[in-house]
């Protein structure tokens, strides 16, 4: 084959760079080579610029240009604008450019799908969101997203997030707040160490600017990206929302705003149904009594639509406009309890909480926020010995939050003004599962089992929700997913019990699994651990980078009896087991009953916590430990 001048190749590559720089630069050719390591997307650039005009009108405009390398980066090409009564679109528009920075497509403003913020009720029809919904037809592809709004809400200030998670790195990312009007702003940075960020600001004005910033590669077992990447939250003291205005520099005044300009005249309710509630608590003193009815009831009547705070404004539909609808948002729901609590003289508190069952987040405690939290749950005080109630669930158990809003710092708007407060812990041995088995071997290798399980804490969390399962939902659960590792299993009966009392779920099972054991004429050879294998093992890693993080702790407790075959020896059973380490502690122990049956007894205790990247390998040698001997065998012989 005939090779080209190198001259002729260089005028190629010329040409080619020329007509690229007349695209914009747009083609994934230009994207540092240091950029596309470990990236799934690059922004390019994503700019923000905010006018605060006065307290009651601010303009933001938004750039941002992001390139797609490959469908796990599709989600980072979101284009979407929300809207309401108070916040209107002004200019709307995006381009979809190929890989060599051709324009594909081009959408205008009125190409955009329109559609309610809000499905299922019509209390919150003024929220709305544009969005586009391209489906990629190669990889890499570069969207160009432009918008801006006009607002007479001043509470919710843009705040910026130059990096927004794992395996996306930015080339240029810009956060430009203008301020003519001069309100005091105040502002908190964090996780700007590490990173080289240019940074200006004045008492009135910001400017930050990231730039040529390479991905950071996601391990195993990590803390979220929120903890470790750069963000600068940010506030006016003055403002105004939902045509209400207010001010205030701390969690104190905030909680006081909300309770006189908010919340105030919100729980109003028709004597009618204050007869209903009064007569259920009829003859009950104690308060947490009489707060479990009025919940009981909160359950019954109502269904729960989903709005974030902030959609839809921070108002809560009155308490009197929900009990006519019988449905609402977490904001409607929560102060519907409150206002079906007050006519049965119990005080309970409005709560604003950043729910997410993935990553306890927790309220800044020196910096006051109205944007901080995305859930409102209730508080009823109770002599240092706080309930907490989560009141957009029909079946969660009086005073359980679960992993949605536990653990973390929350905003109570007490009578004399906001407070910072945790909510309940479910730590390690809380979250706990027991189960007991009588477990019959047959000759031919299978096995008949009645196991019971009980549930508690996140455990409880993760199962209550089988009692609404359908039986055919249920066997399919138990055998595909709780049990995967047990092929031919059937599952013969099933009686739950959901103890919303002691806060239990409870599982009475008839099992049977063919084939369990293989048989040949020797031995009769069977896995031990029948119905609680934790086989999991962390990704190893030469070079670990970040902390090692185990978000839950948790304890399991099994306790098998096992009757072998008739015809068969039991001899020698395998000697104690016993692991300890800074993440937790394993022990299996096995005891002879008679000359046919033998218990299995196991305790897993897994702590929760942050440790040092240097400890991953030890906590990695604990799990593989455990992993290898879940899988344990013993082997009997006939007589």
């Amino acid at each position: 084959m005939k090779k080209l001048p190198y001259l002729t190749i260089l005028l190629v590559l010329l040409s080619i760079s020329s007509t690229f720089s007349q695209k914009n630069n747009y083609a994934s050719l230009f994207i540092p080579v240091e950029l596309k390591k470990d990236a799934n997307a690059v922004i390019r650039d994503n700019s923000i610029e905010i006018t605060i005009e006065s307290v009651d009108e601010m303009v933001v405009k938004k750039r941002k240009v992001v390139t797609v390398l490959n469908k796990l980066g599709d989600r980072y090409a979101y284009m979407a604008e929300g809207y309401d009564n108070d916040t209107k679109i002004t200019k709307l528009s995006a381009y979809i450019y190929d890989a060599f920075g051709n324009q594909i497509k081009k959408y205008s403003k009125s190409k955009f799908l329109d559609v309610s913020a809000v499905d299922g009720g019509t209390l919150y029809s003024d929220s709305r969101v544009k969005y586009l919904d391209y489906t990629p037809v190669s990889y890499p592809y570069t969207i160009v997203f432009e918008s801006e709004y006009r607002s007479t809400t001043t509470a919710f200030i843009p705040g910026w997030y130059p990096m927004s998670g794992y395996y996306i790195s930015v080339q240029k990312s810009t956060y430009k707040l203008l301020n003519p009007s001069q309100i005091v702003i105040n502002r908190k940075e964090k996780n700007f160490d590490g990173f080289s960020i240019e940074n200006t600001f004045s008492e009135f004005e910001l400017y930050s600017v990231l730039k040529d910033q390479p991905s950071v590669k996601y391990e195993s077992n990590s803390v979220s990206y929120e903890n470790i990447m750069p963000m600068l939250l940010v506030v006016p003291e003055n403002f105004q929302t939902d045509g209400i205005s207010g001010k205030y520099s701390n969690w104190n005044e905030l909680g006081s705003w909300m309770n006189s300009k908010i919340l105030n005249g919100k729980t109003n309710l028709e004597e009618a149904t204050k007869a209903i509630v009064l007569d259920l608590v009829k003859g009950v003193e104690d308060p947490i009594e009489k707060a479990k009815i009025v919940y009981e009831y909160m359950q019954n009547k109502t269904r729960y639509i989903s709005v974030q705070v902030g959609i839809g404004g921070i108002q809560p539909i009155s308490a009197n406009e929900v009990d006519k609808v019988s449905y609402g948002d977490c904001k409607g729901l929560t102060n519907y309890t409150k206002a079906l609590l007050e006519v049965v003289g119990v005080n309970s508190n409005y709560v604003h909480v950043e729910a997410n069952p993935n990553d306890r987040v927790s309220f800044e405690n020196d910096f006051a926020s109205l944007a901080q939290g995305n859930h409102v749950i209730l508080n009823i005080p109770n002599n240092g010995n706080d309930v907490w109630l989560e009141c957009t669930s029909q079946t969660v158990p009086f005073g359980f939050l679960g992993d949605f809003t536990d653990d973390r710092n929350v905003l109570v708007m007490t009578p004399e003004g906001g407070v910072i407060k945790r909510t309940p812990a479910y730590k390690n041995e809380t979250n706990l599962q027991e189960t007991k088995a009588k477990i019959i071997l047959d000759e031919n290798g299978s096995l008949s089992a009645n196991l019971k399980r009980v549930s508690k804490g996140i455990q409880y969390g993760d199962r209550y929700q089988y009692q609404t399962y359908s039986e055919e939902e249920l066997i399919k659960e138990y055998k595909s997913s709780v049990w995967r590792y047990n092929n031919n299993l059937e599952i013969e009966s099933i009686n739950l019990l959901n103890d919303k009392e002691n806060i239990e779920f409870k599982e009475d099972l008839k099992i049977a699994i063919k084939n369990y054991a293989s048989v040949n004429e020797q031995e009769y050879l069977f896995r031990v651990n029948v119905f609680n294998k934790n086989s999991f093992v962390p990704k190893r890693y030469r070079n670990r980078k970040l902390p090692l993080k185990i978000s839950r702790g948790y304890k399991d407790v099994d306790s098998y009896e096992i009757k072998i075959p008739e015809g068969y020896i039991l001899s020698v059973l395998p000697s104690e087991k016993l692991l300890t380490s800074k993440f937790g502690t394993y022990k299996v122990t096995f005891t002879k009953i008679d000359e046919t049956t033998f218990k299995y007894d196991k305790s897993m205790l897994i702590k929760d916590g942050v440790y040092p990247k240097e400890d991953y390998k030890l906590y990695r040698s604990f799990r593989r430990t455990i992993a290898k001997y879940e899988n344990l065998r013993i082997a009997i012989v006939k007589k």
